[in-house]
């Protein structure tokens, strides 16, 4: 009698606890990867046969320690230079993207194991043959182009070799090629992709410097996940794997011999050794979508900008002609302030400095922002300044009788600004206004330093991810023609608008 019942208990038991036992562990938050991709061959870059995917050998790298880690790496373009402060305000969680090992980066984030060695390479025209090593281009005075802030520059102004400082290596690679420049120093593998199925360049002498060491960057706080990465990165050494993808590049060399374990084992991959394969051309179908989208942006920004900037510019100008002293002294200073700094350093202030200002006051995240909100803000603010004095011309070219014959009608002074002066001012003001939101279309190409990819940048990053020269030059083309399509409506919106308001 007792058997039934007992069984009974010990299966509800087990039904009770089987679902605990089966359960997964609750799946991990993406780590959001920055880097960018931005003439970054061959680490990630666009690939032609398949526009808005990317390839490289960090792409590869990035995808093996995803596997390892089982925890999904979601990619955020970002500017290179940014990518230690974009760590820092959480824009990102790891910069993988060539970031090299230096002291004053150590201080201020946390770096993984090396997964790359490298050492600095020369390279020269094919038909250049003034010089065999760089200590001849010092000797000689020839200029070498460098990319800014790398251990190329720093060896070439340790050597006292004349430079020529890039922020892109193609560009780098492009001015070599076009005898702007003598030689060109970069990192390795950098070099070796670019000449090797270059026929117009080649490399003189062995690797020169130091030994240089690629990391993954994290913040200073995140050390489970720089401990999780580091032996996400032993494993795929002991596997093999890391050889594999760097044979796949054409960039394994014995210095990576340093990173391997002792007993190691590997098979070479013959498929692709080469790794890149043929350059493919871009399409219009292919690359047009991307420009598109970026225009979409770049309208949105222009489209959210002119409101502040209209409003405040009014604002501005009322307050600097009829406001009391103290106004009409704030209102000069904001004009003068404005006008003064360019609108790239105000979208860092905006961005990159409010947030730390922030932290420092104990306002925690309260002053950060996202990138199309600093974005618009900082270009409303801008041009607000621009706006203010503009109306401020507008309504004071308006004659003095206009104010006292309205005053002899018994109009209060804000009712005959309201029905007189504004409207007259309108037709003198619509012009320059035109114009200055022009300029704001083109300006809205600054906001790539705060990583949005609008139609300037896109053509950037489309340019350099394997196109052609000619390609460069068609894929500009219809840039440009969409700027003059975003622009052009306004031009004739503005004559519309004269034409209409004159006649009245």
């Amino acid at each position: 009698m007792t058997f039934f019942p007992r069984r009974l208990a010990a299966l509800a038991v087990l039904l009770a606890l089987a679902p605990a036992e089966h359960a997964q562990e609750p799946a991990q938050k993406p780590l959001v990867w920055g880097a960018d991709e931005e003439g970054g061959e061959p680490y990630i870059f666009g690939d032609p046969k398949n526009p808005g995917q990317f390839v490289g050998f960090e792409v590869d790298l990035a995808a093996a320690l995803a596997r390892e880690l089982g925890r999904e790496l979601r990619f955020k373009h970002y500017d290179f230079k940014q990518l230690v402060p974009g760590l820092r305000r959480g824009d990102i969680d790891v910069a993988l993207n060539g970031l090299e090992v230096t002291p004053d980066r150590q201080e201020e984030i946390r770096f993984t194991r090396p997964y790359y060695v490298f050492k600095l390479q020369v390279a020269v025209r094919a038909d250049d043959e003034r010089f065999r090593s760089l200590h001849d281009c010092r000797r000689l005075g020839l200029t070498v182009g460098v990319l800014e802030n790398t251990a190329a520059e720093r060896l070439l102004d340790l050597w006292e070799v004349l430079k020529k400082a890039y922020d892109s290596q193609r560009n780098c690679i492009q001015e070599l090629e076009n005898r702007q420049t003598d030689a060109v120093l970069l990192d390795w593998p950098v070099v070796v992709y670019y000449v090797r199925d270059n026929p117009r360049l080649k490399l003189i002498e062995p690797p020169v410097g130091g030994k240089g060491h690629y990391a993954l960057a994290l913040r200073k706080k995140d050390k489970a996940v720089a401990d999780d990465i580091d032996a996400a990165l032993g494993r795929l050494l002991e596997k093999g794997e890391l050889r594999r993808i760097y044979q796949k590049w054409g960039i394994w060399n014995d210095n990576q011999e340093e990173l391997l374990s002792p007993n190691a084992f590997y098979e070479p991959n013959e498929e692709d050794p080469g790794g890149r394969g043929a350059r493919q051309d871009w399409s219009f179908a292919n690359y047009f979508p991307l420009l598109a989208h970026a225009a979409g942006w770049t309208v949105l920004i222009t489209l959210l900008s002119v409101p502040p900037a209209v409003l405040l510019g009014m604002v501005v100008a009322l307050a600097r002609l009829y406001g009391p002293a103290p106004l009409r002294w704030l209102a000069v200073a904001y004009v003068e302030f404005f006008r003064g700094i360019p609108v790239l350093l105000l979208l860092y202030l905006l961005y990159f400095g409010l947030p730390e200002v922030g932290r420092g006051l104990g306002l925690g995240e309260l002053l950060v922002m996202g990138p199309a909100t600093a974005a618009v803000l900082g270009l409303g603010l801008n041009y607000a300044a621009y706006e203010a004095e503009i109306y401020r011309a507008g309504i004071a070219a308006i004659p003095e009788g206009q104010w006292e014959a309205a005053a002899s009608l018994g109009m209060s002074r804000g009712l005959t600004f309201r029905r007189i002066v504004l409207p007259q001012a309108l037709r003198v003001i619509l012009p320059p206004s035109t114009g200055d939101f022009v300029a704001l279309f083109k300006d809205t190409s600054i906001a790539s330093t705060i990583s949005i990819i609008e139609l300037s940048k896109q053509y950037q990053i489309l340019s350099t991810s394997g196109a052609s020269y000619g390609q460069i030059a068609e894929i500009g083309a219809v840039t440009a023609t969409l700027y003059l399509l975003m622009s052009l409506p306004l031009g004739y919106l503005s004559r519309y608008l004269e034409k209409k308001w004159g006649a009245a």
